[in-house]
């Protein structure tokens, strides 16, 4: 047996249309949004009286797709340290290959956006960044080079 894709990356958040907004800010497009109705939620999570509102937003042209959930029963709970710094446990961030870094940078700050640190180049290759957007999200952007 091998993985014949990786679907998406789930998100919980406070703010769902600000973070929606950050992503489609980003490039991304929102394929839907509203409430989760599956009883058998519950049983794939482990969580009981679960209610909740999802949105899924997909890479333009691509299977990569980042899922959004936002809990209004039970409660979401909050990490400490916040913001939690690059070395903590834990998916730290996802990353995301765009064509003009610095135009995105400037897109994203109009949604909260902050660079962690600073664009750099690695080597002749790529410039990186990492973006923490609404609740302490971090995206890495990758503008290749040449």
């Amino acid at each position: 047996m091998a993985i014949q894709r990786m679907d998406n990356v789930l998100i919980v958040v406070d703010d769902l249309d600000a973070v929606i907004a950050f992503f489609v800010e980003l490039g991304m497009e929102l394929e839907g949004k509203g409430p989760l109705d599956w009883p058998g939620a519950e049983r794939v999570i482990g969580l009981e009286g679960v209610r909740q509102d999802v949105a899924m937003l997909r890479v333009p042209g691509g299977q990569g797709r980042v899922e959004l959930a936002r809990f209004h029963r039970p409660t979401a709970i909050s990490p400490v340290p916040s913001p939690a710094p690059a070395n903590t446990l834990g998916i730290r961030r996802v990353m995301f290959a765009v064509d003009d870094i610095d135009d995105v940078v400037t897109r994203l700050r109009a949604h909260g956006g902050e660079l962690v640190g600073e664009i750099v180049r690695y080597e002749n290759i790529y410039r990186l960044c990492y973006v923490r957007g609404p609740e302490d999200i971090v995206v890495g952007l990758a503008e290749e080079l040449g």
